[in-house]
């Protein structure tokens, strides 16, 4: 099946009832004569702190639109990557994660020094990364895509590099399982904030990974451990959203679009980053690669902190915010909100300069949005 129909029917739920959309199964407790009930992964179905229908109806889902075997649902992005780090590192190992992924996985990365753990941040660059793996390597953690100055890795390239042994982790939330498939590329596991894309509305919190079953069976024990298994009700918003977002992200690129080729020719703009402009570095890759390149667009404006705050207070209609991937359409600030903890190095090598923005771009009408950032620009 393709995407859309399985974003709708992955669930694969149906019960006596005859019920096609998956209930909310607000239960803490299942019942136990003897045996014990078993989920179709083979785990136990006792407590819903480690497994519950309905969020199991959303990984089955999950797995199938990541073209992984399965996947497992968190209570949180960062969630879901801290069950890879306590699940992968030990004391004397090393972990790899580059210097523009998002500032809280870096910063939790380095939490674990204190564990006897060897964080290390290297630039996003296919050749510094294979560089910088060693025998103590565990995993090279980095994004498809990169916030907030959109570049992309080649997840292919990576693999084919890793010594034997070290795990590929893929952040793919900037692209979502619509436009890219990491795991199809070699990935060893994949993680998705649930929140963005995938439910769609600005309305969950939430996190996932998909890999292989055995590599998922293994997290499986660590999140009933951590007790960090996405709540059912969010599950059952997730898989409401999870129905659109063929949909959704179709018509919120194609607004992307629109807006990065207008701000490129707008005399208040002086650059526009976006991998599907045809002057992108990344253009020809992400045509091969990519379905398309998501709903994000950062751009520099004329001048610095002060003209980049200013274009955010004027905004009428574009809300100024964290996250992406709703339905509205969001502006944020990068050098004060998701990067600002990276070094003063990271940000001046990379570009994440005080006159950076970063929109992600809603389902409103294009000529709204566009006449909306005029507006605002005007006031610089």
């Amino acid at each position: 099946m393709n995407d859309e129909t399985v974003a709708i029917h992955g669930h694969d739920y149906a019960d006596n009832l005859g019920s096609r959309i998956p209930p909310v199964y607000l239960t803490s407790i299942f019942e136990q004569i003897g045996e014990a009930n078993k989920s179709d992964r083979g785990v136990d179905l006792k407590y819903s702190r480690e497994e519950n229908p309905t969020v199991r109806a959303l990984e089955k889902a999950l797995a199938k639109l990541e073209g992984s075997e399965d996947s497992l649902a968190f209570s949180s992005g960062m969630a879901a990557i801290n069950a890879i780090y306590m699940n992968s590192l030990s004391s004397g190992r090393e972990a790899i994660v580059t210097c523009e992924a998002y500032g809280t996985t870096i910063k939790l990365l380095q939490t674990y020094a204190k564990f006897g753990i060897r964080p290390r941040v290297v630039m996003p660059n296919e050749d510094e990364i294979l560089r910088s793996v060693t025998g103590e390597t565990s995993f090279v953690f980095v994004e498809s895509m990169s916030n907030p100055t959109l570049k992309v890795l080649d997840i292919g390239k990576i693999k084919e590099g890793l010594r034997e042994g070290v795990q590929l982790i893929v952040d793919n939330t900037f692209l979502s399982p619509i436009n890219y498939k990491p795991i199809l590329a070699g990935a060893s596991l994949v993680v998705e904030s649930l929140t963005k894309y995938i439910s769609g509305h600005n309305d969950v919190i939430g996190g996932m990974i998909a890999g292989s079953s055995e590599r998922i069976l293994d997290l499986w024990e660590t999140r009933r451990m951590q007790g960090t298994i996405l709540s059912p009700f969010n599950a059952y918003l997730t898989l409401r959203g999870l129905k659109t977002i063929g949909a959704r992200i179709a018509v919120a690129q194609d607004n992307a679009l629109k807006i990065a080729k207008h701000l490129r020719e707008h005399p208040k703009v002086i650059e526009v980053l976006y991998p599907c402009l045809e002057d992108s570095p990344y253009y020809e890759y992400v045509k091969r690669n990519f379905r398309g390149c998501g709903s994000v667009v950062s751009f520099k404006v004329r001048g610095g902190r002060k003209e980049a705050i200013d274009v955010l207070r004027h905004l009428k209609l574009i809300i100024p915010s964290p996250s992406l991937g709703g339905t509205e359409s969001i502006m944020t600030y990068p050098i004060l909100s998701a990067s600002s903890s990276l070094s003063d190095e990271c940000k001046r090598t990379l570009g994440i300069s005080e006159n950076l923005l970063r929109l992600s771009v809603g389902l409103e009408n294009a000529e709204d949005l566009i006449n909306d950032l005029d507006n605002a620009l005007s006031y610089i």
